[in-house]
């Protein structure tokens, strides 16, 4: 018992402690759990190892709640549990929706930008809701008069979450009966789209959530979300090629050569198709990210009105989707200057490869890459959202609602400007797709270079090493030869200095017989060495007992042998005599 306890104690919490800076670094968003970004699932946010709510099980109440009317009620106050009764307190705490809704920032003031779109086509600005702390009652009571407030003439109103607390969450909720995996899909940036309360000839709900990429100044980035963050994901703020950054897909991405950082960014819509008027709900997440705003969005959307070609459209057709693909394209102008900085970025270090080749080059390639591939899945993700929203037809746009010959061109010009704008979207992402690819075969080429240089570097280094040692062996050859000359006269003196009867009877030996011996030895094997070596004196592959003949070659090849006289050497010769 004691040995557990001590195993309990000692269990390494590297596991646990990583997990937790990992989540508290607001530099960073947690990888998406996809599967909880699907209402279809019939268990939300619950996992396999998960226990199942006893209370639940055993409830007899009914599984859909009869809508309330809302007249005079504070319905909203329960939710999501009040109209999905299936979303257990633990399910709601798992999915973030509790902190949304307990846990929120009350010091930053929660403002709805709202923006209207008539039956002509106009943008207006609606104002501002601003949500004080404290006064939730009134609040709700805006909310539920939006019903009554709106023209009649209005088609869609555009509702632009800032800083979104836990009553407003709770109210647009209930008012709306939006599905929970709405917010939670937003609050923990999951990538999802889904169709839910779709009523024929009246509306539905759809709900588009991606990420995507946006391009940021560094020196605004360091200055607005690294304070909060001392030594966080972006690890290095010197302007230099070699940053200590890691290998993570979900951090920032610091381009060093032209001053941007490349981050993660959340597009969030909701929107409510309905014939009696149409709203769309746009989320954005408070993080320490420079994430699109709710102004700076409402104020591009209204801006999209101006476009003398979407006004056209605007006009010939009374479907909500239309004004949706307005944020699409806010998502898909990120991309687009995203990957112009990472170009330029490519550029800088193919310049910087040709004219110094170093190794640790090769790491900022290497998290470039592993972005590249994040990039890629993001992309297509993009063309599924795009696909989704085109395959999933207006319930409203039908022939009952547009009875006889003109309703059904009206419909035939919808489908028309549908298709078109959507396929207008995917070509383009198809344009970032095939950006990605080449920039990858440029990373490529650029690495491949890297590695050649430093193998033409170090088989340089490795040819000079090899001329070093040829000399230290010509050196230590040297030094052998003059070894062996010794080494006769070393062994004789090693055999006379004995001390044995048979050589040395009573130390009689002399200079004379010591230079007597040693000599004749010294000259066989000087005789022997160069046998040996005598490759230089033979032309020809001949029997080391003849290159033993060696001394009487060199004479005869110096002094015996004549060599033979050209022609035009006799011709001189002769000339030279008279």
């Amino acid at each position: 018992m004691e040995f557990l306890n001590v195993l309990a104690r000692s269990r390494p919490p590297s596991l646990r402690s990583s997990r937790k800076s990992t989540n508290s670094d607001p530099n960073r968003i947690a990888p998406p759990s996809h599967r909880h970004a699907a209402p279809s699932a019939p268990w939300p946010w619950v996992d396999i190892g998960d226990e199942v709510d006893r209370t639940q099980l055993a409830s007899t109440g009914p599984p859909i709640p009869p809508k309330c009317d809302h007249n005079d009620c504070d319905c909203w106050k329960g939710y999501p549990q009040s109209r999905f009764p299936n979303w257990t307190e633990r399910q709601v705490r798992k999915s973030k929706i509790w902190d949304a809704i307990h846990d929120y920032r009350r010091d930053l003031e929660c403002k709805i930008f709202r923006c209207d779109v008539d039956t002509n086509g106009y943008f207006t600005d609606a104002g501002s809701l601003d949500a004080e702390e404290g006064k939730d009652a009134e609040t709700w009571r805006t909310i539920l008069s939006e019903i009554n407030r709106r023209p009649p003439d209005l088609r869609v109103r555009a509702l632009f979450l800032q800083n979104m607390t836990g009553p407003v969450l709770q109210m647009l909720g209930a008012r709306f009966n939006i599905e929970p995996f709405y917010f939670s899909s937003s609050l923990n940036w999951i990538p999802s789209r889904f169709q839910e309360e779709i009523q024929e000839d009246v509306g539905d709900h759809i709900t588009v959530t991606l990420t995507f990429i946006k391009s940021v100044k560094q020196d605004e980035f360091e200055r607005e979300y690294l304070p909060a963050v001392p030594g966080g994901s972006v690890t290095s703020r010197k302007g230099t090629f070699l940053g200590s950054q890691k290998i993570d897909t979900q951090a920032p991405l610091v381009l060093y050569s032209n001053s941007r950082v490349l981050s993660l960014d959340l597009l969030s819509v909701h929107l409510i198709r309905n014939t009696n008027g149409s709203t769309i709900i746009s989320y954005h997440p408070t993080r320490n990210l420079p994430v699109t705003s709710a102004e700076y969005l409402h104020e591009r959307v209204r801006f999209a009105g101006q476009s003398v070609y979407w006004q056209s459209m605007f006009q010939r057709s009374p479907d909500p989707t239309l004004v949706l693909l307005c944020f699409i394209w806010h998502a898909l102008y990120g991309w687009d200057e995203a990957l112009e900085s990472l170009y330029q970025h490519i550029l800088a270090l193919e310049d910087r490869v040709i004219t110094t080749a170093h190794m640790p080059l090769t790491r900022e390639l290497h998290i470039i890459r592993a972005h590249h591939l994040h990039y890629s899945s993001l992309l297509e993700d993009f063309i599924k959202n795009v696909t989704f929203i085109q395959d999933t037809p207006n319930p409203f746009m039908t022939e009952t609602k547009f009875p006889g010959e003109e309703g059904k061109q009206k419909l035939e010009e919808n489908a028309r400007l549908l298709k078109r704008e959507c396929k207008n979207l995917i070509d383009e992402v198809e344009r970032l797709k095939q950006m990605l690819y080449q920039q990858e075969r440029r990373l490529k080429n650029v690495m491949n270079l890297v590695f050649s240089s430093v193998n033409i570097t170090d088989s340089k280094y490795m040819r000079e090493m090899t001329e070093a040692a040829v000399r230290d062996s010509a050196a230590m050859k040297q030094i052998a030869y003059l070894t062996m000359v010794f080494l006769p006269a070393s062994f004789v003196a090693a055999v006379f200095g004995m001390n044995v009867a048979e050589i040395n009877p009573g130390s009689l030996e002399t200079i004379r017989n010591y230079v007597a011996t040693a000599v004749p030895f010294t000259i066989v094997t000087v005789w022997v060495i160069i046998a040996f070596q005598s490759k230089y004196i033979f032309k020809t592959e001949v029997s080391f007992w003849w290159r033993l003949t060696w001394p009487f070659q060199l004479i005869y090849e110096r002094y015996i042998r004549k060599p033979k006289k050209t022609p035009t050497e006799d011709a001189k010769g002769w000339e030279s005599r008279r």
